[in-house]
Formats: structure tokens, C-alpha cells, sequence
């Protein structure tokens, strides 16, 4: 693999690779307009504007491991008493959307920087799979424990699915007052991949020691700058191993299913004498959609109709 560069800033993107000698596979993800777009949505306070971009950037790693294109990725962190009583993003398709729901006086008595703990005491993260060609769902569910969302994601896959697991997120405003985030998914596969238990992998087998200490030199002035693609990043971080193989890209975007017809397609599944319980005075059925923050007002006879 060679060194690449680009004159444009390289964002909305995600890439795959491999390292086969060293059996291992990673992504590699960075948001810039569409981070902003979701954001816009919603006048978030900075600590929590940085949590929903750190958690974005996770979905959009985990989410393009989805083979199959009508699947979805949803990532779910909910607390019964912290601050933030619930987090949800979801990816399909290269589509990514999420919001946050917290207490805004309590935020306020915090430092500036709260610790994952103080955002969600002893909150869960859970993490769900969907195929939508085979309907299978896997779904795991771990605390969230450690300092950040990653170190919640790693512990995710070593007691979900027994895979060491490496992740990197970071977070950075840009001079014009813009975000860009950056996030690097490394994993150690079971040597072959095909066929043997993931139980064999160990969290001390050398070749993932080695690949995870290069892995954990990526911060976020790389990660997060947009100047340099990420081909360019992949080969500052793995230029002395014996060959390492790109994937597709992804391109990602703004993507929330919340346009009036399909709506009225979900209201239509109700029966009328339900509908017209949900209608106010005008005759519509207004719908609230948390992730772009928009209220659809729907007509109650177009739904019959």
C-alpha cells in the first residue's frame, strides 16, 4: 500500500481494511457537513454535542460492518438517574441519525468536560444488529463502564462476542464554528477467520498487541483532520506491516425516515377508531420526530383515504 493525498477535505466518508499477516481487520470513519447537519437540529450544549458526535462516529464504524444493505445498526445508551437519560443513534445504508435526551439543570452543575459517569451514573449500552434480508437481530447489552463510549464498545465486543476489540474516537470544532469527528475500529480475528471458535483469541496473542499499540497512536488531531484522507491515515499507522488491504468505501449522510408519507403509512396501521383518538381539534394526528425535531402534522381522512 502506498502513501495517497487529496487537495479536498476528506469527510462523510468511511473505508475498510485488513491486515492479514497480523489478522486483523479495521475501519476507518470521518463526519464533517453531516455531523453539523444532525446537530443543527437540536441547540445541544457542548459537552453534549461532543457525546452525540462521538457516539455518531461509533455507529458509523459499526455500521458499515453490515453486509447487507437494508440493515441496521442501532446503538442505545439509557440511564435510569444520570444526566443524560437516553442516547440513540442508528446507521442503514450510510444513512446515520441520533439524538439525545438529558436534564439541562443538572448539566449546568457540572464541569464543562463530565465524565461518562457523571453523563450517565450507571447507565447500559446496548447494541443491536439487524439483518433485514434474513430478519436475524443480535443484540448485546454491557454497562457502561471506563471513561468513554469507546472503552463501552470495546467491552462490548470481548463479552458479546469474545473479540479483542480497539477504538478510537475524536472530536474536534473546526474556525468556522463546524464539527469534524474521526473514529479508527481495529479488531483481532480468530487466525483464518472462517471456521475456527473465537474463543482461541486471546487478548495477549502478540500479533494483537502489536497491531493494538499502533492502532492506540491515532488521536484526534488525525483522526479529525479533514486535510488528510483517510488512506493516508491508514498507511501513517500500519506502513511497516507486509501488506494491508483497503475495502470499499462508504459514502454517509443525513438520513431520517420521518417524511410524511411513511408516516402515514405507520398511522395507517392503526385502526380508524385509534386514529381518531390520536387527532386533535383540526383533525390531524401530529407526529413528533426527536431525531430531526420536526412536528408532522397528518390528516386524519388522507389516512383513511
Amino acid at each position: 500500500m502506498t502513501d495517497t493525498s487529496a487537495s479536498s477535505p476528506d469527510l462523510d466518508r468511511a473505508i475498510g481494511f485488513t491486515i492479514p499477516a497480523r489478522h486483523a481487520r479495521g475501519r476507518i470513519a470521518r463526519l464533517g457537513p453531516v455531523l453539523d447537519e444532525i446537530l443543527a437540529a437540536h441547540a445541544y450544549p457542548q459537552p453534549i454535542e461532543t457525546l452525540l458526535a462521538e457516539a455518531l462516529t461509533l455507529t458509523a464504524l459499526l455500521g458499515t460492518l453490515l453486509k447487507d444493505a437494508q440493515g441496521q445498526l442501532t446503538l442505545q445508551a439509557q440511564t435510569s438517574g444520570g444526566i443524560v437519560s437516553l442516547l440513540v443513534c442508528d446507521y442503514q445504508d450510510g444513512a446515520l441519525r441520533g439524538y439525545v435526551q438529558y436534564d439541562a439543570d443538572r448539566l449546568g452543575e457540572v464541569a464543562d468536560a463530565p465524565s461518562l459517569y457523571a453523563l450517565f451514573g450507571k447507565g447500559h449500552l446496548a447494541i443491536t444488529f439487524d439483518q433485514a434480508t434474513s430478519n436475524e437481530r443480535y443484540q448485546g447489552i454491557v454497562p457502561l463502564d471506563g471513561d468513554s463510549l469507546a472503552a463501552a464498545a470495546e467491552s462490548y465486543f470481548f463479552q458479546s462476542e469474545q473479540i479483542p476489540s480497539l477504538i478510537r474516537l475524536g472530536v474536534r470544532r473546526t474556525v468556522g464554528g463546524g464539527h469534524v469527528a474521526g473514529g479508527l475500529f481495529l479488531q483481532h480475528l480468530p487466525e483464518g477467520e472462517v471456521g475456527r471458535d473465537r474463543l482461541h483469541t486471546r487478548l495477549d496473542h502478540p500479533e494483537w498487541e502489536h497491531v493494538a499499540t499502533l492502532g492506540q497512536t491515532a488521536g484526534t488531531d488525525e483522526l479529525a483532520d479533514p486535510a488528510l484522507p483517510l488512506e493516508s491515515l491508514v498507511w501513517r499507522l500500519f506502513n511497516e506491516e507486509e501488506e494491508v488491504r483497503l475495502l470499499a468505501e462508504t459514502r454517509l449522510a443525513k438520513g431520517c425516515r420521518c417524511d410524511p408519507d411513511y408516516i402515514a403509512q405507520v398511522l395507517a396501521k392503526f385502526a380508524p377508531e385509534q386514529r381518531a383518538e390520536m387527532a386533535d381539534e383540526q383533525g390531524n394526528i401530529v407526529v413528533d420526530c426527536a431525531f430531526c425535531a420536526r412536528n408532522f402534522p397528518v390528516p386524519v381522512d388522507t389516512i383513511a383515504a
